[in-house]
């Protein structure tokens, strides 16, 4: 996700575009991205720290995006 305060234009057209689709109420819409990933690593803190350090070189980028993890 964009972080707070960086401008968002996607999340304002889905926001205009659902005022226009009768959506009323809509005030703010932030528009981020999903990367799933599967790994071979078993143990689920060594799993965590890898997917860590890939967002951190590649996957986000940390000046105007922030990132979570989810293990399943």
């Amino acid at each position: 996700m964009l972080k707070a305060g960086v401008l968002d234009p996607q999340g304002e057209a889905i926001r205009h575009a659902l005022g226009a689709l009768g959506f009323e109420g809509v005030e703010k819409v932030r528009q981020g991205k999903v990367i799933d990933l599967e790994l071979a690593e078993t143990d689920r803190a060594r799993a965590e720290a890898a997917v860590t350090e890939m967002c951190e070189k590649l996957l986000a980028n940390t000046v105007i995006e922030s990132y979570t993890i989810e293990v399943g």
